[in-house]
This record gives structure tokens, C-alpha cells and sequence, in this order.
């Protein structure tokens, strides 16, 4: 019997597995899919996930990132936030999954090609699949198959008093014109764009409008002609985005990453909380004290939650909604604060 088997092999889970090897547990990754792993992500870290990187010693190419920049779709107004704790970086998602899954190799980490499809525990082990652990970690996505087994999902009836929203992903071959994230406001969508090296940049649309990609950049004329000499790349999607979870824990299983519960990508926060709540989560394992990995999880997320749900929420409403980026522009010294305290 294994310390910890982690369903999903993606930065989350890869990033729990470094950790628990590093902590000397026992640990292996079940991932169906092949590496490297893709899938739709603005693929900006914030700088506190770049710290977070450092600190499981993973180093990833990329395009070192100043800040945020607002950008409104339809007057040409903006607000630029210079992080203040040093540069985030724009990584190709594909390029942190191979990096995240070297250090794991290296540490000893045996990453299995699985789908788990059954999970059963008793007060001493849990069974996946015929695989026995003293704990699980599901790090298997925004529409976590194990959480849904163990039914703690919130139901979908709750979940609908919010508007559903979904990500689209491309990149495109253009030499990046700029150091920061800018997101693009139009009236009822985003779109984030993140330099990621040489001539290539990556634009992600965050929507409720379920419509092609190119359809919905016609919403932000001016990125549109920016972009239309360039070559794009297949679009990838997600959503819908908010997942709410009623617990992280449910007896000797965890849930991290996207598994966990998820809001909305308008802040960027996925991949910091991913790899801080990991680290929390080993820790709390190791101390033997896994029901107190919940708190944690609610204290490392509290400030993500707090400023994307009050955002989103504003968002969501049509007389306010026009506001968010005259407001960023008019008091840049609260736009700065707000963004670097996610920083």
C-alpha cells in the first residue's frame, strides 16, 4: 500500500506528487492522457506562482510579465497595475506540464496511464481502481470525476442562479507588443492577452456567450486588427467555469487545483492557488492532520474568492458592468492594490 495515489497529472497534481516526494511519502500519479497535457488557460502566472515554482525547484521558459493592463474594447481606455513582489511569466501550458512532470521523474514519482473510474474507503485506506492508498488526492479537473463520484459537488440546480461562463484559447505567431497581461473589456466578455515568447502570444476569451472564437473577438476591434495578419492556432475550450464544492476533504480523499472548487479565471488565480493548496495540503498529510487541509484551502483561496466573486458579480450586472473599467482608470491607486494583492 502507497502513502498517496493523485488522480490527475496536471500542474496541480504533479505539483502535490514533488511535495509528498520531497516529504518522503510514497506517492504515484494516475493520468489517462499523454504528455504533455494542454488544455484551455490564459497561461499567465501571477508572480506569487512563480514563487511557488521556485520553491519545488521547477524552472520554466517563458516571457517574464510587469503587470495587468486593463484595456477598454470600445474607447481605448486603460489602467496598467505593475506587479510590486517582482515579474509574473507567460508560460505555454504544455511547456510547465513537461517541466512539472521532469521534476517529478527526477524525484522518483511513477505517473501510471489510468482513468479511474471507481473509488472506494474505509476508516484505514482508500481503493481506486484496484490501486490501495492511505489517502487520495484528486487534482482530475474543473469537472472532477471523483468529486462527482463522492457527491460533493454543489447541484446544478443551485449553481445556475449564476450566468454560466466559458474559456476559448488561441495563440497566435505575432511578436508580443507588450510586458503586461492586458484584458480587453467588452460588454459581456474578456479577452486576456499573454505574452509568451518569441513571436507568440496566447488569447483567451472569457464568455457566456456560447459563440466561435473568432466571432467573439470581433467584439474587441482593435486587438481583431492587431491579430488578423497572424496565424492562429486551434482553439481549445473550458466551462463551464464556476464549480462550487461543499468540502476539500471527504474522509481520506483531497481535492486540489480546479477539483476543488472553482470560480471564474477573471482574476487569473487558478495555478497559484493550484500550487500553493497543494503544498498546504502535503503538509497537513504529513503532520497527520488531513481534516485541516479544509481551513487552510479556505485561507490560502480567501482573497481569490473575495475579489472574483465581488468582480464577477459586478460583471454580471448590466448597469454596473460598464463601470469596472472607467473605475480602474479613475482611481488607478485601488486598481494597483486589488491586483497585487492577488499578486
Amino acid at each position: 500500500m502507497i502513502d498517496l495515489l493523485v488522480v490527475g497529472g496536471g500542474p496541480a497534481g504533479l505539483a502535490t506528487a514533488i511535495h509528498a516526494a520531497r516529504r518522503g511519502l510514497d506517492v504515484m500519479v494516475a493520468e489517462p492522457l499523454p504528455a504533455p497535457i494542454d488544455k484551455a488557460c490564459g497561461e499567465g502566472l501571477m508572480p506569487a506562482a512563480v514563487r511557488a515554482l521556485d520553491a519545488l525547484d521547477v524552472r520554466v521558459a517563458g516571457r517574464d510579465l510587469r503587470g495587468i493592463r486593463y484595456v477598454d474594447a470600445a474607447g481605448g481606455r486603460s489602467a496598467e497595475a505593475p506587479f510590486r513582489t517582482g515579474p509574473g511569466r507567460g508560460v505555454r501550458r504544455t511547456v510547465l506540464h513537461e517541466a512539472l512532470a521532469a521534476r517529478a521523474a527526477g524525484l522518483g514519482v511513477p505517473v501510471v496511464r489510468r482513468r479511474i473510474r471507481r473509488v472506494t474507503q474505509s476508516g484505514a485506506y482508500v481503493t481506486a481502481d484496484g490501486i490501495t492508498a492511505r489517502y487520495l488526492v484528486a487534482a482530475d479537473g474543473l469537472h472532477s470525476p471523483v468529486r462527482r463520484a463522492l457527491g460533493v459537488s454543489v447541484r446544478p440546480a443551485v449553481a445556475r442562479r449564476h450566468a454560466a461562463r466559458y474559456g476559448l484559447r488561441r495563440h497566435y505567431a505575432v511578436e508580443p507588443w507588450s510586458d503586461l497581461v492586458e484584458v480587453h473589456w467588452a460588454a459581456d466578455c474578456e479577452a486576456y492577452v499573454t505574452p509568451l515568447g518569441p513571436r507568440q502570444v496566447g488569447v483567451a476569451i472569457l464568455t457566456s456567450r456560447r459563440l466561435p472564437f473568432d466571432e467573439q473577438l470581433t467584439r474587441f476591434p482593435a486587438l481583431a486588427t492587431r491579430l488578423a495578419m497572424a496565424g492562429g492556432t486551434a482553439v481549445r475550450g473550458a466551462g463551464p467555469l464556476r464549480q462550487q464544492v461543499r468540502t476539500r476533504t471527504a474522509g481520506r480523499v483531497l481535492f486540489v487545483g480546479d477539483a476543488a472548487g472553482y470560480v471564474d479565471a477573471l482574476t487569473g488565480e487558478g495555478l497559484t492557488l493550484a500550487l500553493t493548496a497543494a503544498d498546504a495540503l502535503v503538509r497537513c498529510l504529513h503532520e497527520g492532520r488531513p481534516q485541516a487541509y479544509e481551513q487552510a484551502w479556505c485561507r490560502l483561496s480567501r482573497s481569490y474568492r473575495l475579489l472574483t466573486r465581488s468582480l464577477l458579480w459586478v460583471r454580471n450586472q448590466p448597469p454596473l458592468a460598464p463601470l469596472i473599467m472607467p473605475a480602474a482608470a479613475r482611481f488607478p491607486g485601488l486598481f494597483r492594490s486589488a491586483v497585487n494583492l492577488l499578486a
